[in-house]
């Protein structure tokens, strides 16, 4: 099988094959599974593929969303600007900010596994500003939705468990990059 490529510095660019817009949904199907099997850059991978031959799909974007905010705390800082890049693109506002409560909530939690000094009270303001986001979907949530709610007690179980705390005034901020 011939294998179509170029080489530059060391790199291939390969073309990739396009998926058929009838095997959609089960691509998607099998994007989930790889998730739940963490798995998270198959997933991605899955993902944009589907994007490229359905870009407005919804379900696609948050199973991608999904697979870059497991990859947290792996790979780059860029991750988490692709992830918000992809909730702020989300077509309705509930879904927007659910989802940016997400990508807080899971940076929470790389804050509070991270061994670096600080890092708890980074994982405290995460999960605040998580919780403020629910807080906002759960105001505009279907009858019966109780997803925001579900999170917003889990961020604040997590803060209560680790007796998370307001950074002190002293207390030097991270240095953004």
């Amino acid at each position: 099988m011939a294998v179509t490529s170029s080489t530059s510095d060391s790199k291939q660019a390969f073309k990739l094959k396009p998926l058929s817009k009838d095997g959609v949904e089960s691509a998607l199907a099998k994007a989930e599974h790889y998730r739940l099997l963490n798995q998270p850059k198959l997933a991605e991978s899955i993902c944009l593929d589907i994007l490229e031959v359905d870009k407005e799909n919804q379900k696609a974007s948050i199973v991608l969303l999904l697979a870059l905010t497991d990859q947290f705390g792996q790979s780059t800082m860029t991750v988490a600007k692709e992830a918000q890049d992809i909730a702020f693109s989300l077509k309705d506002e509930y879904s927007r900010l659910y989802y940016i409560g997400i990508i807080h909530e899971r940076q929470g939690n790389v804050a509070l596994n991270s061994a670096v000094h600080g890092s708890d009270f980074d994982a405290y303001e995460w999960y605040l500003e998580a919780m403020d986001y629910y807080e906002k979907a759960d105001a505009l949530h279907a009858s019966g939705n109780n997803d925001p709610k579900l999170r917003w007690n889990t961020c604040a179980r997590t803060i209560m468990q680790y007796n998370l705390q307001e950074r002190p005034s002293d207390a030097p901020y991270p240095i953004l990059e």
